[in-house]
């Protein structure tokens, strides 16, 4: 949300802190990048983070998330600066978000609605819009109760049903309305999009997947000379945008995906089917990495494990290493004995190192300075064409 300022007054952007746990499945290191990540998304939906606040739990308290004496320390610093929002780095079951609201007595969110919310702001055609609604709807629907808290002092005694549990009752039966059209209006749009894609002819099809905000778009830009929507925020891209990208005389389906992030919610990936069919369909993925960010491996693994869990793990792809212009490197010195981090690892090192070894073939681009992209449009080219020879080894024969 943009600060807005008008003649009058001006509206004050929203404000959040943020909360995650350290448990004996995710370390310290783990859940500060979690975290980070969560600051990020709070920024991309236009929130100001305040303050992070940790607690060490063997797990997941299961009625608040986190404990008491933890409660009250976020509570005591809310009330002290007025904070609007708490967001939480895991999806709330709806006891918990229940709990945690009328112990904070203010708005409370998880991750995956804050990246609902984020993908409802970023929607841009018909198509998208209805998939981000069809989420958030499934999302919704068991945490009715917190809605109608306003009507409990209504409630009768032991045994009656109040008021506030009819209406519940209600929105229950109208939200599974909704999301029944919505299923069979994706449905129909699924069969367009299916209609479409097999119009497209025999033409290989190039899928540009990775994690959200690594420069997919920017590269999208660049190799078929479109002007795709790009921006430094999470998630700029939702719809698929598909563009015929000829090179000497190849001509091949270039498609640019919505970016994958750490858990992602399951709603999504359901809404989503058709927007990740382009990429199950591909003939080659293009995996676009960003070698700037300090735990772009661990990126590489989630995008991976996506990739597997949609049915495209298998496929041929092309690992492209960007943002090499924005990557840092400390040179230790000689008398330093701590053990190595990846900041003290040249690019010429990581060039050389098991990444470019294993994962044959890749590349290491600039694509905002437009560094080796020549060499990124020869692979891509050499790439196609032995898939498209591959297809039709005839005509191949015959040229």
């Amino acid at each position: 949300m943009i600060e807005k300022k008008s003649t009058a007054t001006a509206i004050a952007p929203e404000t959040a802190v943020l909360v995650g746990i350290v448990t004996d499945r995710q370390s310290e290191r783990l859940s500060r990048e979690y975290l980070d990540e969560l600051a990020f998304l709070t920024e991309t939906a236009g929130v100001i983070t305040k303050k992070i606040f940790t607690q060490k739990l063997s797990s997941a308290h299961p009625k608040t998330y986190i404990g008491t004496g933890k409660i009250l320390e976020v509570k005591a610093y809310v009330d002290e600066h007025g904070v609007d929002t708490v967001i939480f780095d895991d999806e709330l079951s709806p006891s918990q978000l229940f709990n945690l609201e009328k112990q904070l007595e203010c708005k409370v969110l998880d991750r995956t609605s804050l990246i609902l919310d984020i993908f409802a702001m970023r929607a841009r055609t018909a198509y998208a819009k209805t998939q981000v609604e069809l989420a958030q709807y499934q999302y919704l629907l068991p945490r009715l109760k917190r809605m109608w808290t306003h009507l409990e002092r209504q409630r009768g005694g032991i045994g009656m049903r109040g008021p506030g549990e009819s209406q519940i009752e209600t929105d229950r039966r109208i939200i599974l309305d909704r999301i029944s059209r919505l299923k069979m209006q994706l449905k129909k749009i699924d069969r367009q999009m299916v209609s479409q894609r097999s119009n497209r002819g025999g033409l290989v099809r190039v899928a540009l997947v990775g994690y959200t905000n690594v420069g997919k778009s920017t590269i999208m830009n660049l190799l078929s000379k479109s002007d795709v929507f790009a921006e430094n925020k999470l998630f700029a891209t939702l719809d698929t945008t598909v563009r015929k990208v000829v090179f000497d005389n190849l001509p091949f389906l270039l498609s640019d995906t919505v970016g994958f992030i750490r858990k992602l919610p399951t709603q999504l990936i359901e809404s989503f089917k058709s927007t990740l069919d382009e990429v199950r369909e591909a003939d080659i993925l293009m995996h676009v990495v960003d070698i700037s960010h300090p735990n772009f491996e661990e990126q590489m693994s989630v995008v991976q494990q996506t990739l597997t869990d949609i049915g495209a793990g298998e496929k041929p792809v092309y690992l492209v290493f960007n943002k090499i212009d924005a990557y840092t490197f400390v040179e230790k010195d000689a008398a330093d004995l701590t053990p190595r981090t990846d900041k003290n690892i040249s690019l010429e090192e990581y060039m050389n190192s098991w990444i470019a070894k294993k994962n044959d073939p890749c590349i290491f681009i600039s694509a905002t300075n437009k560094t080796n992209v020549d060499k990124l449009r020869s692979d891509v080219y050499r790439m196609v064409a032995e898939a498209q020879a591959g297809r039709y080894p005839f005509d191949n024969f015959l040229w």
